[in-house]
């Protein structure tokens, strides 16, 4: 099994991201016989305009995922933009991408049906991420239910690529990342930057804490019973609780006579002694910045050793280089 994702470096990593995401790419990184995952530094260019933010964005990513846990011994770790074979193999499958196919999109389509500008970047963004995976001859791909789109274009374009020019392109499998354990945000919706209502991983546990207290919680009586299932405060603190603190917060909601303020206190302490080690971890990876560029050096290296040897053999097929050896 060859693993292929890639998250963007739109700003610290929150919850959300850790329980969606990131946690499940560091335990396929045993489970594979390779592993690649990337900064999509070039996707995020469709909303990150300011270049300082960018690459210290860029940089930031890197440290946190290894701090997380995503191990370079492991897994190869690069950067989107230093790998321009996929560049140049977003081209190659552009040429045979039906307009028609981009535009039932759900990025393009959610955007335009908003009357929100949207751009060529965005447009194009599935043939991009298609080349990202295709270029690693990846066979499995990590991605959230929203994204599971993406990789059936991804599917179709390689299918067509191959039909028209010979047998190029491994056609990838989407793995549907376990979203069971729903990470709502601050406000009770769907934790996301965009909405402003994150709790960040690397938060220290002070200020943590202040937001975690800051949690949106209806207005019932202590007194009163309530249901756990489907209680966003309830959905957070199983994040982090063990089963058997789980059965006895459970069993609190429904004996009632409690206040939120006090599954808040719960919450703040265990999400802090959760992420513990690991902002030990960035603190020191921060210290020693030059590890992290070598960490992506490196893995940049190995990355484009494999694009380039997938790009050849795409122009080969369709005629934009000659086939190598004698004719």
């Amino acid at each position: 099994m060859r693993v292929l994702s890639g998250i963007q470096p739109t700003g610290p990593f929150h919850w959300g991201n850790y329980f969606g995401a990131i946690r499940q790419y560091i335990q396929l990184q045993d489970e594979a016989d390779q592993a690649f995952y990337f900064l999509a530094n070039l996707h995020a260019l469709t909303t990150i305009r300011q270049r300082e933010q960018l690459w210290e964005q860029t940089l930031e990513a890197a440290t946190e995922l290894v701090a997380l846990g995503l191990d370079p011994d492991r897994a190869t770790l690069f950067v989107q933009s230093d790998v321009p074979e996929v560049s140049e193999l977003c081209w190659l499958l552009m040429t045979g991408t039906p307009m028609g196919l981009l535009e039932r999109c759900h990025a393009y389509k959610e955007k335009k049906a908003r009357g929100l500008p949207a751009d060529a970047g965005l447009f194009t963004y599935p043939v991009l991420m298609a080349a990202d995976i295709l270029a690693y001859d990846s066979d499995t791909v990590p991605v959230g239910e929203d994204q599971v789109q993406h990789i059936e274009v991804c599917r179709d374009l390689a299918a067509s690529f191959n039909h028209q020019f010979g047998e190029v392109f491994v056609l990838p499998k989407a793995k549907v990342l376990d979203t069971s354990a729903r990470v709502p945000g601050t406000d009770g919706e769907k934790m996301s930057k965009s909405y402003g209502n994150t709790l960040a991983v690397f938060e220290e546990p002070g200020p943590l804490k202040k937001q975690v207290m800051r949690i949106v919680t209806d207005s019932r009586p202590m007194e009163e019973p309530k249901e756990p299932e489907g209680d966003h405060l309830y959905q957070l603190f199983s994040l982090f609780a063990d089963q058997a603190q789980q059965e006895e917060l459970a069993a609190t909601y429904r004996r009632g006579g409690f206040g939120y303020g006090e599954v808040k206190k719960r919450l703040a302490a265990l999400a802090a002694d959760f992420f513990a080690e690991a902002r030990q971890r960035r603190d020191e990876l921060k210290a020693k910045p030059a590890t992290i560029r070598e960490i992506l050096g490196d893995g940049a290296a190995a990355a484009r050793r494999k694009a380039a040897e997938v790009l050849r053999r795409a122009q080969e097929a369709c005629g934009v280089k000659p086939p190598k050896g004698p004719r």
